[in-house]
């Protein structure tokens, strides 16, 4: 499923389903913005932000593998103990981890976009993907965008050598009163990357588990900053 398909995806039935922005018709060199939605939403969440991102890029909303209820998707699913540990179901993790691989990687072939020119973004849940996916396989992209997330424990063995990381850009933000995934997880991925060769870029804002106009509009001038680069 795609819209605005002037320049359509066609990918098969092996690909997640998708909707897609293209990028404007005069951009030579254009790039590809691939996002993906938090636990309980689908393709069409954060499709919505399509319209503030620059138009160098193309836009793809991805939607989750796994049918929670109607519209209701997810990457994967875990269950949070009392003390507030969470237990992920690793299987459906690395199922939605290799779709994500291989369907980026059809899409920026159809669209004759280098991995160079690559961003995998998300929010909540879908974050937490787009940062696994810079750690396990850095060569599938050139920066991640994390919004609301945290650090996944069950892909550190899976991780890419540090060195593999060197070059790459890396956005993370979060809300000061976000109660569903606590700000202490987007500062732990802050004390990880300082010990990456990588580009990283952290704000803070006020708000919860949330977009807020000021978040997105800072996020949307980093995304334009790497064009440029």
């Amino acid at each position: 499923m795609n819209q605005n398909s002037s320049n359509p995806l066609s990918l098969g039935q092996s690909s997640l389903s998708f909707l897609h922005r293209p990028a404007a018709s005069d951009v030579a060199a254009p790039w590809l913005l691939v996002l993906m939605h938090g636990v309980g939403s689908n393709e069409q969440d954060l499709f919505g932000l399509a319209e503030f991102v620059p138009p160098q890029f193309h836009v793809v909303s991805l939607r989750g593998p796994f049918a929670l209820g109607p519209a209701s998707h997810a990457w994967f699913e875990f269950s949070v103990a009392r003390d507030g540990t969470r237990t992920i179901d690793r299987a459906q993790e690395a199922h939605s981890r290799e779709k994500i691989i291989q369907t980026v990687q059809a899409m920026a072939a159809q669209l004759a976009v280098p991995a160079s020119r690559v961003v995998l973004g998300g929010f909540s849940q879908g974050g937490i993907m787009a940062l696994s996916l810079l750690r396990t396989h850095p060569d599938l992209l050139q920066a991640a965008l994390v919004m609301h997330s945290r650090l996944l424990p069950e892909v550190d063995a899976l991780a890419a050598p540090a060195e593999a990381l060197r070059g790459k850009q890396l956005w993370v933000s979060h809300g000061l009163q976000d109660g569903v995934i606590p700000l202490a997880s987007a500062q732990a991925i802050r004390a990880r990357a300082a010990t990456l060769p990588l580009a990283l870029t952290y704000r803070e804002f006020p708000g919860a588990h949330e977009i807020r106009p000021a978040e997105l509009q800072a996020a949307m001038v980093w995304l334009d900053g790497l064009t440029t680069a």
